[in-house]
């Protein structure tokens, strides 16, 4: 194994690195303050496990109806016009989401008004996140992407870190609505920030990222066939298709207790807003600090071996959720949860890219968008409707156990 010595950036460089790490600052403002609590706000409405269900469920429709369509569309065009333009479309929702007490009067409403906000929104997110991670791999030469995603994970976990901790005390201190007005209208400003330093990132010259003249040269002659190859069927006839459906079964289980997470922090419980912002800044601090053993353990253990222990210990989180009568167990839960997600997350993405072959990467990353979204959308109406038949307790421990079922899946075909 080699290490690659980072080069003193140039000017371009340098301000692109700053615009990024800005971006991703703001952006941790965005996730500590409106994504944290929005569906604990659509719980304190009355939404039931379905709603919020919805709010997961409907990007992932329109993720699964778009992504295609969308990167065909922005073929020849600008990526950092692209990134910014629908950063603002997708990012204007959250200032709706500040005057939805005022425009929808009644609880049901505002939880309908903050579904059908979510999934208009993630018509440009769609676009955002394809167009972002194609600029991001533009603007940045290969050897400092690592070392730019490293800085970038580490803002948003120490900004969202922060964010829930006062947007937590915010709750707590204010009347309801006026607190989450409060606390959504932080997040908006996070969000249009992040978009406008998104909006000053500059391009470097094309030549300097090419690794050579006839692979830029042939880039337009095979677009293509790379949209044709971006769904292929054969793909799943080898070891690749039940690897993806390991993926796909892990997907599903993962968020099939997610849509009640919200219900049973008031309900089961009985936590104050300020209780689960402090839960979550726990999260993602364990999160930062386990990220940071992540490479040592991937490479003394190998990347399979970490999935399959970390995917063993991920139902810990309903698990300690479904026995809490009150905060401890939850915090708990979050600290050792936290842990567990940094490696799980990192593991399934290496293990991923150990899997998919570096010249046929569209083909395979297609067939797992797609698994991952319908495993979005699979978890998210079964929770609700199991939370419906049998209770919202007896739900998180099978939530919990399909989970521990998901690992197996790992060990077989993982």
């Amino acid at each position: 194994m080699t290490t690659e010595i980072l080069h003193r950036p140039d000017p371009i460089l340098k301000w692109n690195l700053r615009q990024l790490y800005w971006d991703v600052l703001w952006f941790g403002i965005l996730a500590g303050s409106t994504l944290a609590f929005q569906a604990v706000y659509a719980a304190r409405l009355g939404a039931s496990g379905f709603q919020i269900g919805l709010i997961s469920a409907g990007p992932a429709v329109v993720n699964l109806l778009l992504t295609l369509p969308s990167g065909s569309w922005m073929e020849g065009k600008s990526l950092i016009k692209v990134t910014y333009r629908s950063s603002i479309w997708q990012r204007l929702g959250y200032l709706f989401l500040v005057a939805m007490p005022w425009l929808f009067p009644s609880p049901e409403g505002q939880i309908w008004g903050l579904i059908w906000t979510t999934l208009v929104m993630s018509i440009a997110g769609t676009v955002l996140a394809i167009s972002f991670n194609a600029m991001f791999a533009e603007v940045l030469p290969p050897e400092w992407r690592a070392h730019a995603v490293g800085r970038r994970n580490i803002l948003l976990a120490i900004t969202i870190t922060v964010a829930t901790l006062v947007s937590g005390q915010i709750l707590d201190g204010v009347i309801f609505p006026y607190n989450y007005q409060i606390v959504f209208l932080i997040g908006a400003a996070g969000a249009m920030l992040s978009s406008y330093h998104l909006g000053r990132v500059r391009k470097q010259a094309s030549a300097e990222f090419s690794s050579n003249v006839e692979e830029a040269a042939s880039a337009e002659e095979n677009s293509t066939e790379k949209r044709r190859s971006w769904l292929r069927v054969d793909l799943l006839s080898g070891s690749f298709g039940v690897f993806m459906v390991s993926y796909l079964v892990f997907y599903a289980f993962q968020f099939f207790p997610v849509p009640l997470f919200p219900i049973a922090y008031i309900d089961l419980a009985h936590m104050t807003d300020g209780m689960i912002g402090l839960g979550t800044a726990i999260f993602y601090g364990a999160m930062m600090l386990a990220s940071l053993r992540l490479s040592y353990f991937s490479t003394r253990f190998g990347h399979r071996k970490v999935l399959m222990i970390s995917a063993a210990l991920f139902p810990i989180f309903p698990l300690f959720l479904g026995m809490a009568k009150g905060p401890e167990l939850y915090y708990l839960a979050c600290l050792i949860g936290g842990g567990i997600n940094a490696m799980l997350t990192g593991a399934m993405i290496n293990r991923l890219m150990e899997r998919v072959p570096s010249k046929d990467r569209p083909a395979h990353m297609a067939w797992h968008n797609l698994a991952l979204n319908l495993g979005i959308l699979i978890g998210s109406f079964l929770g609700p409707a199991s939370a419906n038949l049998i209770g919202l307790q007896p739900s998180l421990f099978l939530g919990a156990g399909l989970r521990l079922l998901a690992a197996g899946f790992f060990w077989l075909w993982g």
